[in-house]
Formats: structure tokens, sequence, C-alpha cells
């Protein structure tokens, strides 16, 4: 099994790791994607944070992707006198959209037009849910409310309205002007806060169009029950999803947040859509260097379920030990992940509802690379959809994808099993797969003699076109297996997959491949150049065979009825136990 961790990790940056030295460390312990907070700083340090995670990515040359975390459309309480108040139970309490200097009896709220929005009997939410009020009258401008328990309240914390559709804009100002600052600083992935449906999404696609830009991928945060409801049209329109447990513990009841995380991973999982698990992970390791048990199994079952990442947030934004947090959740994606059989829940894998050329290639190419035990799936892909599609299947062999675009290179770093390699353009097709398979081979990702299966879209830059499969062997060398002597020889391919085929097509001189050999034939092997069996051994029939007749033999050349040709000519080295090209002697 490949030893790279397919899932992947993103981490926070802020004031525990906003140091050079640090987002250094944080890579070399796994961090794939950056994630940068637009709910805290200003652009100025954003700015510093977002060039020095530019600039070490490419000097180790390693593909870590930048992601904007918006704000999102927020109501906040104003000041208080002294900064807090003291709530009590039982007590009334005013909301108001007037400016007021708030006190225990009342306060005033960011957005006017709660007032329209909230109806008697709703539940209001101060601080994340630590004081719950309810409503009991609404007199605009004001909204009274009781409140349900004691609590201390201050100055701009956050209000929520669990089940209350807000008819505040999507992308406040704030945000509108982040998101501005994205695409000029270049990130590689937005993430829409609070995405209530598909056309919040597309508000911020639409944005991004009127700048000039459609390479920045959205990522969807799931926060309330809304989002959940909408999932499928939201999914139809993002490029993925996070499970943002925080908010989401808020706006919904705790006790549904474990049951939404799943359907959300499920329903990315099947539609093929990242999916990034977030919120209180590691949580205790901002003040521990291990994880809780309950926070290890946490993230496995995240794991097990089918995310494509997950996510530190204070443990590397504010914790002690930020480094170790990411190291931890390396070890334990990767111990999960060993866990896991891939191929059996690949071929339970149910199809897809509405199939198509690029689905059909991508599941081929899964289903033949599982068939020939191949090394690797290599993916060349302009805009990465090859690859989200093959990683859509979760094979656990690598998948490795080869583009010449920038912002493809980065965004395939937050893809499920995806390892993203840079690839120059090629003239042509064929000069393309080789050069892919060339550069798989320098990264130390595949060696001579292994099979790969490549898979690409022809013509090749046009997006979504994937229609290509092919099998290749790395290298001059097309077979490998066990040597029975030390002898060579070269000769035409005879390739047999029945004794009676053998039979029937063998001639003088062939280098006999077959799946095993027997006494019915010793007319066939007496006149063989050589043979390659995909069983046997050294004790094998055709082992002794060949000992006896002089011949080079090579027993456990696996697969090699299927990649060698009938007609071609190959050398067979059984010293080394390879069978590689050749041309006629």
């Amino acid at each position: 099994m490949c030893p790279l961790r397919k899932t992947k990790i993103v981490c926070t940056i802020g004031p525990a790791s906003n140091s050079e030295d640090k987002i250094r460390a944080l890579i070399g312990a796994g961090m794939n994607v950056a994630r940068f907070n637009f709910s805290h700083g200003s652009h100025e340090t954003h700015m510093e944070n977002f060039s020095c995670v530019d600039r070490l990515r490419r000097e180790l040359n390693l593909p870590v992707a930048t992601l904007l975390d918006t704000k999102g459309p927020e109501i906040r309480l104003g000041l208080f006198k002294g900064g807090k108040a003291d709530l009590r139970k039982g007590k009334p309490f005013i909301l108001t959209a007037a400016e007021c200097e708030g006190d225990e009896n009342r306060a005033s709220i960011s957005f006017s037009g709660l007032v329209d929005d909230v109806k008697q009997g709703d539940t209001i939410l101060l601080n994340d849910g630590a004081i719950a009020l309810r409503v009991t009258e609404v007199i605009p401008p004001e909204i009274h409310c009781e409140v349900l328990n004691d609590g201390i309240i201050s100055d701009r914390k956050g209000v929520n309205v669990p089940g209350v559709r807000l008819s505040m804009p999507y992308i406040s100002e704030k945000d509108r002007a982040d998101i501005i600052f994205g695409i000029e600083t270049g990130f590689d992935f937005i993430a829409a806060s609070f995405a209530r449906c598909a056309a919040d999404i597309l508000e911020v696609r639409q944005l991004l169009e009127r700048h000039g830009n459609n390479t920045i991928r959205i990522i969807a945060k799931i926060e309330n029950a809304e989002g959940v409801q909408n999932i499928d049209e939201i999914l139809r329109v993002s490029d993925g999803i996070m499970v943002a447990r925080g908010d989401m513990g808020v706006e919904v009841p705790f006790e549904d947040v474990p049951v939404f995380q799943k359907l959300l991973i499920r329903k990315g999982y099947q539609a093929g859509k990242m999916v990034i698990t977030a919120t209180q992970m590691l949580e205790s390791m901002m003040h521990n260097p291990r994880p809780t048990r309950a926070e290890a199994a946490d993230v496995a079952n995240a794991i097990y379920d089918g995310t494509s990442a997950v996510m530190l947030s204070g443990e590397t934004a504010a914790g002690d030990y930020p480094i170790e947090a990411v190291r931890t959740m390396a070890q334990i994606a990767e111990r999960a992940e060993q866990s896991i059989h891939y191929r059996k829940r690949f071929q339970m894998r149910e199809s897809d509802s509405v199939p198509n050329v690029t689905s059909a290639i991508s599941h081929a190419t899964c289903t033949t690379a599982y068939d020939l035990n191949a090394t690797a799936i290599i993916t060349v892909t302009f805009s990465g959809t090859t690859a989200r599609m093959i990683s859509k299947y979760r094979p656990d062999i690598p998948i490795i994808a080869c583009t010449h675009r920038d912002s493809t290179y980065y965004q395939l770093a937050l893809s499920w099993g995806v390892t993203p390699l840079k690839a120059q353009i090629q003239e042509n097709t064929d000069a393309l797969l080789a050069h892919a398979v060339q550069q798989a081979k320098e990264a130390g990702l595949v060696k001579d003699g292994d099979l790969v299966v490549i898979t690409a879209g022809v013509p090749l830059g046009i997006n979504g076109t994937t229609n290509l499969l092919k099998v290749h062997v790395v290298g001059n060398i097309l077979v490998s297996g066990q040597g029975v002597n030390k002898l060579t020889a070269v000769g035409k391919v005879c390739v047999a997959h029945t004794e009676e085929e053998a039979l029937a097509n063998f001639n003088d001189g062939d280098i006999l491949v077959i799946p095993h050999t027997s006494n019915a034939l010793l007319p066939v092997l007496k006149k063989a150049s050589g043979i390659i069996t995909e069983r046997g051994g050294m004790n094998s029939h055709a082992a002794i065979v060949g000992m006896t007749l002089d011949i080079p033999v090579i027993v456990f050349a696996e697969n090699a009825t299927q990649i060698l040709k009938s007609s071609t000519f190959v050398e067979v080295d059984a010293a080394n136990g390879t069978v590689s090209n050749s041309s006629p002697a």
C-alpha cells in the first residue's frame, strides 16, 4: 500500500504559527493547506503571512494551497457600559436596532433588519450560545426578550438566531473587500462562511468573475440547518464543502452535529467534491502536547467516513503546540487509513446516477489499476478535473497529477490521495504522457519496471474531457520477475493464454509468454529462445525445462501476458529477472 498520507491537513495560520520558521515546520509536519481566518487580522497581516507561505512553498517545491476563510454574514452586539453586563435568568432584556450603550437591560445589535425577521417564541443566542433569550414581543426597533439562563455578556459578542431565515445580504462589505483582496493576492481557495443555499455560492462566484478570476475554487461552509437542508444544491455549484462544527453547534442542537457531519461527508463524497471536517478536532492540544482519546477517535472517524481533509483551527493559530498538533493529526490519519479496505469500498460503491465519459474513464482507470496491481495512477490534467474524478473513487493506489498550471498544482493539494507534480507543456500527447511518467520517476514515486495506469483528456487543455486510458511500464523494462538462471536472449514474443494457443501460434525461436507450462508444451519449449511465466517458482516445470535446455527463464512475471504483445521484440535477462524492449538481432 502507498506510504503517502491520503487525507489532507488544513492548518490555520495565527499568532502561534506566523513566523517563517513555524510555517516551515508546519509544512514539514504535514500541512497541505494554509488557512487564513479573515474574522481576525488586517489585510497587511494576512499579506505578510501569505507571502511567507508562498515563498516557502516555492523554495521547498511543495504543493501547499492557501485558503481565505471569510467572516461571513453575522450579527454582533454593540458596546456595554464597563465592557460587560450581568444577565439573570427570568429578567427582561431588549435588543434594539437603535444605537445605545448596553447594560443589564438592553443592548444594540449590528443588523437592524433582525426586528423584521424574528417573532414571538423564537430563540436568540448570545456569545456562541452561552446565553439564551426567548423573544416575547417585537416592537420595532426593539426586540423584547426573556433571559433563559444566567451569564456575563460583553462587547461585540455574536448573535445567532437558530432556525430563522435572516434577510441580511449574504456578502457583507467586509467580505466583499476580503474576497477582492484574495483575488489580487492569489489565494487558491475561498471558504464561504454560513452558506445557506446555492444562490449564496453563486453570488461569490459572480464576484470572482466580475473581477476577472475563474480559477479560485469555492468551499461552502455548512454551519446551520438551512445549509444542511440545501446541501444537494450547494454541492452542485461549489467545489467542496466544510463541515464547520463550531457555529453549527450553536445553530443546531448539539446532538444533531455528529449526524449532520456524517450526512455532509457522505453527500460530498458521493458527489466527488472535497470535504473538510473542521473545529475542535484536537482542541485539547491548545495547551497539552497530546490529544485526548476522544479527539483521536474523532479524527479517525471522519477519515473512516471519507472526509477529504481534516482541519486545525486554534490548535495551530493560537495554541502552545502547533507543530505537535499537525504531526499528531498526520499520525492519526495514517493509522486510520491503514485499517481501511479501500478496494472493497471501491467495489461496493454505487455507480453514478448520471454517468458521463469522464466518470466512466475514471472508474475504469481505478478498476484497471486494481486488476493489474499498478504501482500508481498518473493523470495529466489542465484544470485538475481528471485527478479529482480519480480521487472521487478513493483508490488506495497513489494518484499522481501532473499539470503545468500553478493554480491547479496548488489546488490539488486539498484533493484526497492526490500528489501534484509540476510538468511542462509538450508538443503532442505521447510526449506529454512520457514527460509525466518521467516527472513521477524523478520525484521518486515510481521506478523502472513499475506498471502504471495513465489517464488524461484529449485534446489536451480542454476542461472535463477525460477520455484516455493507457497501461504503461516505466522505463525500458516491460516486465520483471524471478530469473531462474543467468542467461539472456533476444527474440520475438509469442503470448499465449492457454497451452492450445501456444501450440497453434508458436514459431521456432519465439520467446514464449504464458501463465504456466506443462509437459504438453515440450515440443514448443524445445524450440523457444526463452520462457516467461506468470506463475511458478525455482522448482516449477518452466524452471526445470529452462535449466535443462539452457535457455533463459523468468517466473513470477506478474501480468506478463497482458503487458507483452505478440510479434514485438524483447530481451530476456534472467540474471536480473527483467524483460525489456529490443529490436531484431
